[in-house]
């Protein structure tokens, strides 16, 4: 992964809080279809990142999806939140 896009899911797993691809994606400087494609295969870590109509990972299998992902139903819509507290 590019090293903004680590420090992105570094930063969403140590929150533990929902993240929709577009917030995410525009505070990289890159297209939500290349964050996709940066992240990989599902798995836990990166079940953090949402769709923002549902609030949920897409193509997720349950057991894909990081064990916590629903402790809070706070979800970063705004990239501004991700270059702030990463300065990116």
């Amino acid at each position: 992964m590019e090293e903004k896009t680590t420090r992105v899911v570094d930063y969403i797993n140590e929150v533990k809080t929902r993240c929709t691809y577009n917030a995410a994606a525009e505070a990289i400087g890159i297209t939500p279809h290349a964050l996709k494609k940066q992240l990989g295969d599902p798995r836990p870590e990166i079940s953090w990142f949402v769709s923002p109509t549902s609030g949920e990972p897409m193509r997720f299998k349950d057991d894909e999806k990081h064990p916590e992902l629903y402790r809070t139903t706070r979800i970063i819509t705004s990239s501004k939140v991700l270059v702030r507290n990463l300065g990116l």
